[in-house]
């Protein structure tokens, strides 16, 4: 059975997946979605953002690139499958299925 902190998880999760497909590019960097989540009242740290980009990468829904000039920051860019679950065409366990719209 899931607990709350799963669930929070998991909608955490789709919603970055969602900022990433609304930009040009499909692309944006890991602080600038900590903003987005924060604007959205997504409660997440910046510990909670990276982990989960780690885990979005190892599922094959993110590709994650270091900035040099900026320890700490990743670009992050949804793929081709990522993409898939935002629009509801595929699930990953852990990550929450979008709504009907």
């Amino acid at each position: 059975m899931k607990t709350f902190a799963d669930k929070i998880r998991e909608d955490r999760r789709l919603v970055m997946l969602r900022l990433l497909a609304e930009q040009p590019g499909y692309r944006m960097n890991s602080s600038v979605l900590h903003a987005g989540l924060h604007h959205l009242a997504v409660h997440a740290t910046r510990d909670d953002v990276a982990t989960d980009l780690c885990w979005l990468k190892e599922q094959g829904l993110v590709v994650l690139d270091d900035v040099p000039e900026a320890p700490g920051l990743r670009i992050a860019a949804l793929t081709g499958r990522g993409s898939d679950v935002v629009g509801g065409l595929s699930t990953v366990p852990g990550v929450s299925r979008p709504t009907a719209r």
